[in-house]
């Protein structure tokens, strides 16, 4: 198979071309269709391939429609397109045909591209550590550095990098043959056999980063337009970074600020004190949490008092209890038995979460009780369990007390 011409190498601002079918072969969600030439960058170096449509010519067939270009694949030289044809439709080897790419997922492409090259080359400049890992989806872009950035750092790099957005500076991509590349100093994260493309930002005598790159960039680093490091964090002893640019940065940003323009109305404060005033709601929530800590351990206290005995068992049933006040009231209740304590705690109509404990019985035996009757749901260990069971209360209490007066206990 001839090798597909990457137009895509010196025109990336194009988004409409003619090519000529080279192959053309069924697979299972349509067609793998290869061109002698394309625009289509496909996924390739951690990004994302282009989408858009291929069209027989005029000429070619009447009434076939535009064929949505779903993947991109590039094996070797050669570029296969994944396209989804109506099955009634069969391209041909020799069919003309033309392409158009999606712009806008193009063009963001780019933007996000060239900024993590800023970005890779201010840290491979300014701290040694080397880009070793890198993907660009259609939302998010993420990217590793062999070092740890600290927060102050990462911070630092955004400002630099932006900077060199607001200067405009030219971007440009060419190939070198090996032996010019040899001697040239260059970011890359494997050895390149044969001509080597370079993308270089800035002045090509004094550079701002150079990198081996297969993908489309930006002319100009103002096109970029906004860098924005989302998170910073570590990973395998070096850091991942997340960021956005252009605009899928102004997107987020502007994200941001109505989800703390809401949060500002809910809070009635500025959205400079939301912050303060969420914090100070925090300290209430918190004090109200304690205090309802203590009306229920109250609580919990008086039920343990009031608790009706069947024999060496007590059986308690109640409502608005927090998981830990609930065990709390079965801890409580086991101290004062010999035998099975539990609270069956009401969460609806005829619903109930329970908690059984003992000091020398196998609750276990209760639950599977529970679960024979009534379809109850849940286990434990012998001295504790706990679960839900939906059934009348005095149908549960019918049942209990039917179980110890059977087992003689």
């Amino acid at each position: 198979m001839s090798k597909t011409s990457k137009l895509y190498d010196s025109h990336p601002y194009e988004t409409e071309f003619e090519a000529t079918i080279l192959s053309a072969e069924p697979v299972k969600k349509g067609w793998k269709i290869v061109l002698d030439q394309t625009l289509f960058f496909p996924e390739e170096g951690g990004q994302s391939a282009d989408t858009g449509y291929l069209e027989p010519l005029a000429d070619q067939k009447e009434g076939m429609s535009a064929w949505l270009v779903t993947d991109v694949q590039i094996r070797g030289d050669v570029i296969y397109h994944m396209v989804s044809v109506p099955k009634e439709l069969r391209p041909e080897a020799g069919m003309k045909v033309s392409g158009k790419i999606n712009w806008e997922r193009r063009f963001s492409n780019m933007q996000n591209h060239t900024g993590e090259h800023i970005l890779s080359g201010l840290i491979h400049t300014k701290y040694g550590f080397d880009n070793v890992g890198f993907h660009l989806s259609d939302n998010i872009v993420t990217f590793d550095q062999s070092g740890y950035l600290t927060p102050e750092q990462v911070k630092e790099i955004e400002r630099e990098a932006n900077r060199i957005i607001w200067a405009d500076m030219p971007v440009t991509a060419k190939y070198v043959a090996p032996e010019d590349a040899r001697n040239r100093t260059y970011r890359s994260k494997i050895e390149i056999e044969g001509d080597v493309r370079l993308v270089t930002i800035g002045d090509e005598k004094d550079p701002i980063d150079v990198c081996a790159c297969c993908a489309p960039h930006v002319a100009r680093t103002g096109e970029i337009g906004l860098i924005k490091i989302l998170r910073s964090e570590k990973y395998k002893g070096g850091t991942r970074l997340t960021i956005l640019c252009g605009s899928r940065a102004l997107a987020e940003v502007s994200g941001q600020q109505e989800q703390i323009e809401k949060i500002s109305h809910l809070l009635r404060a500025k959205q400079e004190e939301a912050f303060e005033a969420v914090s100070h709601l925090f300290e209430e929530n918190a004090a109200q949490k304690e205090r309802l800590i203590r009306l229920q351990e109250e609580k919990i206290r008086r039920l343990a008092e009031e608790a009706v005995h069947a024999g060496n068992h007590v059986w308690v049933f109640t409502e608005d209890l927090d998981p830990l006040p609930h065990r709390n009231l079965v801890n409580l209740l086991a101290e004062r038995c010999d035998g099975y304590a539990g609270a069956f705690l009401q969460t609806g109509n005829s619903e109930y979460r329970f908690i059984i404990g003992s000091k020398s019985k196998d609750c276990r035996e209760v639950a599977a009780l529970l679960r024979e009757r009534f379809g109850a749901k849940g286990g434990g260990k012998s001295e504790m369990v706990q679960g839900s069971v939906c059934a009348e209360k005095e149908d549960i209490v019918s049942a209990l007390l039917a179980e110890i007066l059977s087992s003689g206990a």
